[in-house]
Formats: C-alpha cells, sequence, structure tokens
C-alpha cells in the first residue's frame, strides 16, 4: 500500500510539474503574435470563394440568442443580402414543426436583418459538422455537387475542418466566410492618474497588450489545440 501511494505521489508531481510548465509556456507565447497567426490561418487556410455563392450555409453552433449564432448570423445576413438570389441554409440540429427551436429562431434573425424568407432552407438532422455535410449534400441533388459554389459561415477556427468535411461529401467548390470579431476603432489607453484610485496598484492605462492581447490570445490558444484535436480525429475516421 505504501509503495502504491508512493507512485501516485510521484505521478501526481509530475503532473503538476508538467502542467505548470505548459501554462508557463501557454503565457509566454500569448504574449507574441503566434496565436493569432494559427487561428487566423484555421480561418483561411483553403477557403477563399472563387466566385459568386451559389449556395450560403451557416453552420450553427450554440443555440440563439448567443454571442456564437448572433456573429454567424451577422455575417450570414451580410453576404446574403449582398447576394440575393443565392439559396440561403441554415444548419442547426432540431425538430421540424418546433417554431420555437433554434432553426427558426435562427431563420426569423437572418430575416430581421434582410434575408428574404423564401431563400431560406433548414436542415436540422446534423449534430456535427460532419453530419452537417452530409445532409446537405442529400439536399442538394448530386449533379449539382460539382457546379454549386457553396460559402459556408462559421467560427474563424472552425472553417478548416468545415471546408474539408464538405470537400469529403462531394462538393468541390467550397469556400468559407469566418465570423471574425472586429475591435473598437478608438483609442483605448488611458492615463491611470485620471481614474484616481489606489497609486501602490501597478498602471496599465497604456498597455493594451496587458489588458486585452494577452488574454485574447491565452483564449485562442485553447481554440487552436480544440481545433486541431477535432481535425486530427476527423482525418482518423476518414470524415476529410
Amino acid at each position: 500500500m505504501t509503495k502504491s501511494k508512493g507512485m501516485i505521489r510521484r505521478l501526481a508531481r509530475l503532473l503538476l510539474i508538467s502542467g505548470g510548465i505548459l501554462f508557463f509556456l501557454a503565457c509566454l507565447l500569448a504574449f507574441t503574435t503566434l496565436p493569432f497567426h494559427a487561428y487566423y490561418h484555421l480561418a483561411t487556410s483553403g477557403s477563399k470563394i472563387t466566385r459568386k455563392p451559389d449556395v450560403i450555409v451557416m453552420l450553427a453552433g450554440a443555440g440563439i440568442p448567443s454571442e456564437n449564432s448572433l456573429i454567424r448570423a451577422y455575417y450570414t445576413a451580410h453576404i446574403a443580402v449582398n447576394y440575393p438570389e443565392a439559396l440561403v441554409i441554415v444548419a442547426a440540429p432540431g425538430v421540424k414543426g418546433d417554431t420555437l427551436g433554434d432553426p427558426v429562431r435562427i431563420s426569423e434573425e437572418l430575416i430581421l436583418r434582410g434575408v428574404a424568407p423564401a431563400t431560406i432552407r433548414l436542415a436540422m438532422e446534423g449534430k456535427n459538422t460532419r453530419g452537417q455535410a452530409m445532409e446537405i449534400a442529400r439536399i442538394i441533388p448530386g449533379a449539382l455537387h460539382d457546379s454549386l459554389q457553396l460559402v459556408l459561415v462559421s467560427s474563424p477556427e472552425h472553417i478548416k475542418r468545415a471546408v474539408l468535411a464538405f470537400k469529403k461529401c462531394g462538393f468541390k467548390h467550397v469556400g468559407g466566410l469566418p465570423a471574425l470579431e472586429s475591435s473598437l476603432q478608438m483609442d483605448l489607453t488611458f492615463d491611470d492618474k485620471d481614474l484616481k484610485g489606489n497609486p501602490l496598484a501597478p498602471p496599465i492605462g497604456e498597455s493594451l497588450q496587458v489588458r486585452y492581447q494577452f488574454w485574447n490570445h491565452l483564449k485562442y490558444e485553447i481554440l487552436i489545440v480544440r481545433e486541431y484535436m477535432a481535425l486530427l480525429y476527423y482525418k482518423i475516421r476518414g470524415w476529410i
């Protein structure tokens, strides 16, 4: 029993030390631009839109209202209004006939933003990217898979996997529109003395890196690791 306890303590110590080292490295990387460039690569790699869209697919993530779905709806409506002849497919899990479900509520959000109701179709069976790609491949006649230009709207880190998944299901021309967030255009620096308070605290008003960039990059690192694990799994399963 004592020997087993000793092994458990050593293993726990090793895990704690390894976790501490990884966290330290993650913090160091967050002070560089590498996380942003990796995030941007996932959003743009192999996802170029080569011609005007015939089909616009909004790949819903979380329910609505949520930050995730609302920003995707914003970008979907933006491109759909500019190309009113395109078919708009909302790919979100739901139950047919449920007027309070996410697919219908997302459609209502798109209509509020100017998308013509007659152009909207619902794809409610797919519960992950692979399932959504397979369902839409069934909705669109196979003879059109080589000719139609699809544009997928999703979160930036998800675009690469989504494009590859749809190409695996037979679509030849697939582009991606990453739902990138935009920053405020105003200068957000300030003079700490103007805000008064405890003068012993270190001033941060002039450092946007400490206030925003560092934390955003830490968030990107989590998204990047998660997405590459998903890409690896999809590759192993033969879904991309």
